[in-house]
């Protein structure tokens, strides 16, 4: 095992992005909800700006947990052209899922956020999960933000395999920050002790514990 837990490895992530980042207004959003924890460290370590950014992976209607992409609360979608073509996906197929996802989206958007986003504007954006697996949330999240305008953005985990770190950085066009690379990789899951799903209440303890230390970014 890597890490204890996401408090831990948060923590020890936030060691490897304090040298790496610029510190220009510079805001985390955790990917939720197993992001989540990760980010609040991240953002309670360097003493910055911390909020959330919802993203959903779309799984195939057979087997949900095989993502064949990703969708950010704009509505854009991002497709694993591989994975699409291996299972004969259509357009209908993809549309459909793609508008369950952004249901639960909106949901997320509303409870942890209130509705609305913090200005990301000529900001330091540290997007931040638990782990980039085939790294298609992490591209749904970097185009979200890219599309607002910040400073940078620099996606952040703290385990992740080579190929994936590999592939954001081309397709983001951004920093790609991770505390470990390890070979073979199965699932995030299998570097960690505890691996628990988070619940919306966890979340929003997260976000009310942010406020307390006045980490919160109002939005």
């Amino acid at each position: 095992m890597l890490f204890k837990d996401r408090v831990d490895a948060g923590r020890k992530l936030a060691e490897v992005l304090k040298d790496r980042l610029e510190f220009k207004d510079t805001i985390v959003l955790a990917l939720p909800r197993g992001g989540v924890p990760v980010g609040f460290e991240v953002a309670k370590s360097l003493g910055v700006k911390f909020s959330i950014l919802p993203v959903r992976k779309l799984g195939l209607p057979s087997n949900p947990e095989l993502a064949f992409g990703a969708i950010d609360p704009d509505g854009a979608v991002y497709l694993n052209p591989q994975v699409v073509s291996a299972y004969g996906l259509t357009d209908e197929v993809i549309k459909e899922v793609a508008q369950k996802e952004l249901q639960e989206l909106k949901r997320r958007v509303e409870k942890y956020l209130g509705g609305k986003f913090p200005v990301l504007t000529d900001r330091e954006v540290v997007i931040v999960d638990d782990g980039f697996a085939t790294g298609y949330t992490a591209l749904a999240a970097c185009g979200f933000v890219k599309r607002r305008n910040p400073y940078e953005v620099v996606l952040a985990a703290p385990v992740s395999p080579p190929d994936t770190v590999e592939f954001l950085r081309a397709n983001c066009n951004s920093p790609v920050v991770v505390y470990a690379t390890p070979e073979p990789f199965f699932a995030v899951g299998m570097f960690y002790e505890d691996f628990h799903q988070l619940s919306d209440e966890e979340v929003i303890a997260y976000r009310e514990e942010a406020k307390r230390l006045g980490l919160w970014e109002p939005v």
